[in-house]
Formats: C-alpha cells, structure tokens, sequence
C-alpha cells in the first residue's frame, strides 16, 4: 500500500508555482515508490484527503502578516473532522513571506498545535525578494518528506 503525502499549496504566482513544483519535483527524486504525492490547493483539499494523508506539506503565501485566506479555509473546513482521527499527523510548513513570516507562522502553528500533528522540522520561510535558493530548499524539503515516510520515520 503507499503512503499519501499530501501537498495543500496555496501558489498565487508564477515565483510560488515554482516553489510548489519543487517541493513536488523533490518527491519524484527521491525516487521513494512507497509514496504517492498528492498535491491540492488550500480550496481543493478537504477533510477526507487529510484522513487519508500519512503526512502533509502546508505551504502558504504570506498575507498582511498572516497565513493566506486560501489557508485559513483549508483549516477552518477540516479542523473539526479531523481533529480526533489525524493527531500525530506528520507535517512540514513552508512559508514564501514577503516580510518576515513570523505572523504566518504563528498563526499556523496555533492551528497545528490544536490538531496536536507534528512538525518534521523547523518551517522554512522563504524572506524577501525572490531569490533562486528557495527553489532548491523546497525541492529538498520535498526529498525529505518522501524519504521519511518511506523510512517510517514518520
């Protein structure tokens, strides 16, 4: 059976298409055929593929200082239904901040720590201006993820 990764993507713009795709493009590397990327926008995503999911990537734009409303709806339609069923839940944030992140992030991570999932590692926040490094980050945090479910590490 594979494992589902879920990848809930809010990618407004081309800069952020391409860090979605290379979060994606790092789980087709790591060549982990135990795991199965399924990649949803915030709106498309709903309580049944988070149930479904073995672990999740959230990436958000950030906006006014806060996660993306796109975001936000994901969370507000699954909390509740899946509150009980998913804890533990292995999850990675990226976060693409046009300043510094920190109001995103903290609103994510009171979502998460309500839902008890838990973080793989620290989020990454991608700062500033664009900057062609982001690209990689992304498709390394998506080896990541694929190897890790493939290990059972998480």
């Amino acid at each position: 059976m594979k494992k589902q990764l879920l990848i809930v993507a809010h990618a407004p713009s081309p800069n952020t298409e391409r860090l979605r795709d290379a979060i994606v493009g790092g789980v087709a590397l790591s060549e982990c055929e135990s795991v199965e990327a399924r990649i949803m926008t915030p709106f498309e995503a709903g309580p049944e593929d988070v149930v479904a999911a073995h672990a999740i990537i959230l990436f958000t734009t950030e906006n006014l200082g806060y996660m993306s409303g796109a975001m936000k709806d994901f969370f507000d339609r699954v909390y509740y239904p899946v509150l009980e069923e998913k804890q533990g839940l292995a999850y990675l944030l990226i976060i693409r901040a046009g300043h510094d992140g920190t109001g995103t992030r903290r609103g994510v991570e009171t979502i998460i720590t309500g839902l008890r999932w838990k973080a793989v590692q620290e989020p990454l926040t991608c700062r500033g201006d664009f900057d062609e490094a982001f690209v990689g980050q992304c498709e390394e945090l998506g080896m990541l993820m694929a190897a890790g479910l493939d290990a059972g590490i998480f």
